[in-house]
């Protein structure tokens, strides 16, 4: 080789970034408001990523995923929402993520570091900014790591916190608690900690016999209504005959209008999802019917909008308690795992139908070691 030509190649090789090919999930289509989420509404697509990073900033691959009701809204233009942004089309996708960091130039990340963020793109690889991420300690999960997505993770905490602040609980008081949406991520856990915190009876309602199964087995609730089977008002009579004091609402729509009616004076309704309505162009949270709101007013039910977000500074010590219930065997934890990033849009379309049993997650890479 000339020298000239070797001079130059030492030369310009450094300027030229090496690119590595990884996989990551776009928005493919929307399903329109009132239209029920597929697969196809997500697609699958190769793209560079460059193998440098700025000051700042830290190198992840993806361990886990997060798929959640609330990413509904984000399929459409308008979320509905002053806190939530909608997903653009043929953008990457993003929401709970957990990852390791592969290489660092953020002061508070060092390799092998475990990570987490709310907004975490779906892809194989992502570089972000170390100030979007936070370290999470694999001790408080006992090594599983996909619990922080989870039980120890934002929807432990929104059962937790919404419990604490909206259920007004008193151990020994006798109250007896209604959860809908109950072999759900959050569902599953917020019967637990009712029992925990001094319930008396603790009832759930779901849509198969399996998931009754479950609620009543393992999971320490003293019934569970399949909302799909029989008389829901009838069941929830015989299974609350002192009436209903608290009541941990996912789903909203008929089973919660149901539940309502059968509430006491002076009770309390945490909202913390309406699942049932996600797929409809419908204010949040939406309007009850004048006969059930008419209820809600004469027996002064209340039924205040509950956001996780606005409870930043409880969020450490509630991460801690649930860790603590975990260990000590008093809060089991359920999951659904998928694997694969390219099974995203089949995992979300599952969640939305009730495919799941406790949390859902999609398994990018179980591989922990550099």
């Amino acid at each position: 080789m000339p020298p000239g030509v070797a001079l130059y190649r030492s030369l310009v090789r450094p300027l030229c970034s090496k690119v590595m090919i990884i996989q990551r999930v776009v928005l493919n289509s929307r399903p329109g408001k009132n239209g029920n989420p597929v697969a196809e509404n997500f697609r699958i697509e190769e793209v560079n990523l460059p193998d440098n990073i700025n000051e700042g900033q830290v190198q992840v691959r993806t361990l886990y995923l997060s798929v959640d009701p609330y990413m509904r809204c984000r399929m459409n233009e308008d979320t509905g929402s002053d806190y939530i942004t909608p997903w653009q089309l043929s953008q990457v996708v993003d929401g709970g993520g957990i990852g390791i960091v592969e290489e660092s130039k953020h002061v508070h990340f060092t390799k092998g570091d475990f990570v987490t963020s709310f907004y975490w793109p779906w892809q194989t690889k992502v570089i972000l900014n170390g100030n979007s991420l936070e370290k999470v300690d694999p001790q408080l999960a006992n090594g599983h790591l996909s619990y922080f997505l989870g039980a120890i993770g934002m929807p432990g905490l929104t059962s937790l916190i919404g419990i604490q602040e909206k259920g007004h609980i008193t151990a020994g008081s006798n109250q007896t608690m209604v959860v809908s949406g109950a072999a759900g991520a959050c569902g599953s856990l917020a019967g637990q900690i009712g029992n925990l915190m001094g319930c008396s009876r603790v009832v759930g309602i779901c849509g198969t016999q399996e998931k009754c199964h479950l609620l009543t087995s393992e999971l320490g609730f003293d019934a569970a209504i399949n909302y799909k089977k029989g008389n829901v008002a009838e069941q929830l009579r015989e299974f609350c005959p002192a009436g209903v004091d608290v009541y941990f609402d996912n789903v909203g729509g008929d089973i919660s209008d149901t539940v309502i009616s059968q509430m006491n004076q002076n009770s309390h309704i945490i909202l913390c999802g309406q699942i049932s309505q996600y797929n409809k162009d419908v204010p949040y949270p939406p309007p009850l019917p004048p006969a059930v709101e008419a209820i809600q007013k004469e027996r002064n039910i209340t039924r205040e909008r509950f956001l996780v977000l606005n409870y930043k500074d409880k969020f450490e010590s509630g991460i801690l308690q649930l860790s603590q219930w975990f260990k000590e065997g008093k809060l089991k934890i359920k999951e659904t795992v998928v694997n694969g990033l390219e099974n995203m849009g089949v995992a979300f379309q599952s969640m939305m139908t009730g495919g799941n049993i406790g949390k859902q997650i999609v398994c990018i890479s179980e591989e922990t070691s550099l």
